[in-house]
């Protein structure tokens, strides 16, 4: 019964501001009809008809409307009685029982005046004439109050507007701004993205199914003693599937699943955030049990007291402190968990990252060659391609893609493929689709003149020599002196993914990059502005083994790397004057040594560095295979170990490309 009610009450009309404009428009019309002359036994004559009518004695009284230009005929008694007024006198009048029998229009009033008093005169007629002015009540009514109206219409739909138009519901009133603008998916919703979809991550996917299932069956973990969890945040750089990861919950869990961003809570008004945080609360206590999702949590999660020069009370802040207070105020068993993501976990405030309030932080990284091959397989789903790939060719050509990346390939290489008026996407496709991504566009209509060229050539052969040459440095498997992007020439690379990083390992890398300017310099004799890449490159990686890794025997162990980000907007630095101009004498050591080292290797071996030029002004590509031909093979056991590991060099790949020759022109 009470579903009958409930069917019942539903197909009820609900009430719509659009009735009462229906309703006085309607009373107006009926004004209209009442006040017409439509609806009485009024009729329509001449002057000269009425001067008939005056003559036979007819008229009782004549009404003379000054603002009007017309005059009402009153007949007398005797005169309804007669043939000729049988029209006027059979109608039934409406709503006015002392209306006129005809109504008749005049020209110049004094003129119309004067005839009726000369045939009054000559007839010995006793009628009465008036005059009165037609006052119409509604008309004035209306011209009063419309201003009025026309304010009060304007303001409503200026109200309607700010607030986001519609009618009811959170956000449809200006007075529902303080309502939550998340985005509820009930277990009724088609979402199509499931654990199916994301691939690797499974870490991250095996913690947040148990909080899916736990809402599925808390007994299974209650009956043990354990409570839900009330809060997973997922940490890690930009693309790696942490916004996925949450929406795959939202396809999973078959609970109520509230979604919104952490700028969905800022709003110019204050006291807004606040209330919006308690209202996406209440509503996910009433329908619990609920998951709540907030994207991008460092929008109001950030450290409180930073930045906040001025004293003042900050809006962020009260809506943190708000979020505080509703995440560790839940009762035990109102099963209602709080997922965020973010890639700026050290900005965020300590009270947001204790335990109970987000008892678990899972960290998202860059995928490896096993998961880079486990997404190529979901994102090559809807690839026409025509032939069956090599997965883990794909996963060797990627390391340190993350699987937004990984999209943007496969994206890009059936672009490239319709591009080409191709019928499917092949392997070469995905290959230029590396390339196209991370050089850029290639440039071979761009104006080079014989001698830059040259120097190019040189500067490439340089990087390629000193890196087949350094054991530690990542080896080069594609040189082009095409311009590409906004550099002049590029070199890949295939890096070791490696964990931990030794000072020789930097060094040598730090080497292989300034080996293009030391070209320039061991060939010509003179240097150029086309290393500005690889001087930051290295200038960065310098300091980073001085003051942050504590790399350095004279800084010795020590590093001023802040990692909780709390000194991030401080003035002043964690090192006197006499430590800086140190530190600053250490950073050039390093460099020059290395850039000393890299002269000494390409002098050494100038002969295949100028063969390796000429190789590349006459192809303007090469491969591994050409520098194996040169040089010969590495003579570094390190290949063979990273090959029985699945990491050897390949054909082509765009792990690491070096964008130096920059055409930037250095001020």
């Amino acid at each position: 019964m009470a579903k009958d009610n409930n069917d019942t009450n539903s197909k009820k009309p609900k009430f719509n501001s659009w009735w009462i404009y229906g309703l006085i428009a309607v009373v107006i019309i009926g004004f209209q009809f009442v006040g017409s002359s439509s609806f009485n036994n009024t009729s329509e004559t001449t002057t000269s008809e009425l001067h008939e009518f005056l003559r036979n004695g007819d008229v009782d009284k004549i009404l003379v409307i000054n603002n009007a230009r017309q005059a009402k005929i009153f007949l007398t008694e005797e005169a309804l009685t007669k043939e000729v007024h049988k029209d006027v006198s059979g109608k039934p009048a409406f709503l006015n029982t002392n209306a006129p029998q005809y109504n008749v229009k005049f020209g110049d009033q004094k003129n119309f005046e004067d005839d009726i008093k000369k045939i009054k005169s000559e007839n010995n007629l006793d009628t009465i004439v008036k005059f009165d002015t037609d006052d119409n009540v509604f008309i004035n009514i209306l011209i009063n109050t419309l201003p009025f109206i026309l304010i009060i219409g304007i303001w409503i739909f200026l109200m309607r507007r700010m607030s986001g138009g519609g009618g009811g519901g959170a956000g449809g009133q200006i007075f529902n701004i303080g309502k939550s603008k998340a985005k509820l998916f009930d277990e009724k919703t088609d979402t199509r993205t499931s654990f199916k979809d994301v691939a690797g991550l499974e870490g991250a996917k095996e913690e947040v199914e148990e909080i899916v299932e736990f809402l599925r069956n808390p007994d299974k973990y209650t009956s043990l003693g354990g409570k839900i969890p009330k809060g997973a945040l997922l940490v890690g750089p930009p693309g790696t599937g942490k916004t996925l990861l949450a929406k795959a919950v939202a396809g999973e869990a078959k609970v109520p699943f509230f979604s919104l961003s952490g700028s969905d809570f800022v709003e110019m008004f204050v006291g807004v955030g606040a209330s919006r945080v308690r209202d996406l609360f209440k509503q996910a206590k009433d329908k619990s049990p609920a998951i709540i999702f907030i994207d991008e949590i460092d929008a109001i999660g950030r450290a409180r007291g930073k930045n906040n020069f001025t004293g003042s009370n900050d809006e962020r802040e009260n809506t943190l402190n708000q979020l505080l207070t509703e995440m560790d105020g839940f009762g035990t068993n109102t099963n209602v968990i709080v997922l965020a993501a973010t890639n700026r976990a050290d900005v965020l405030d300590k009270a947001l990252m204790r335990a109970g309030r987000f008892d678990r932080q899972i960290y998202v990284d860059l995928p490896d060659i096993r998961e880079r091959k486990e997404i190529f397989e979901v994102h090559l789903r809807p690839i026409k391609t025509a032939e069956t790939l090599d997965l883990d060719f794909l996963a060797r050509q990627t390391p340190g893609f993350s699987g937004a990346d990984i999209a943007n390939v496969c994206n890009e290489a059936a672009l490239i493929a319709a591009r080409k008026e191709k019928k499917a996407v092949t392997k070469q496709d995905f290959l230029d689709a590396v390339d196209r991504i991370v050089g850029g566009l290639e440039k071979k209509n761009k104006i080079i003149t014989p001698g830059e060229k040259k120097t190019i050539a040189y500067h490439e052969a340089g990087h390629a020599t000193t890196s087949w040459m350094l054991e530690h440095a990542a080896p080069l498997v594609k040189v082009t002196i095409v311009p590409r992007g906004q550099s002049l020439g590029a070199a890949w690379y295939l890096p070791e993914e490696r964990l931990i990083v030794r000072p020789e390992q930097m060094l040598d890398e730090m080497c292989a990059t300034l080996g293009g300017r030391a070209a320039e310099k061991v060939i010509f004799n003179k240097i150029s502005t086309g290393a500005l890449s690889d001087l930051e490159k290295v200038t960065k990686q310098a300091r980073a083994m001085v003051t942050v890794y504590g790399l350095n025997d004279e800084i010795g162990n020590l590093t001023y790397y802040d990692s909780s980000g709390q000194d991030s907007y401080g003035f002043s630095k964690p090192y006197s004057e006499e430590t800086a101009q140190k530190i600053d004498e250490e950073i050039s050591k390093i460099i020059e040594a290395q850039y000393q080292r890299a002269i000494e290797v390409l002098t050494e071996h100038k002969d295949k560095l100028t063969t390796l030029a000429e190789r590349l002004l006459e192809k303007e590509v090469i491969f591994k295979e050409d520098l194996e031909k040169i040089f010969g093979k590495r003579p570094f056991a390190g290949e063979e170990e990273l090959s029985a590991n699945g990491e050897a060099l390949t054909e082509r790949t765009a792990a690491d490309i070096d964008e130096d020759m920059t055409s930037k022109e250095v001020q």
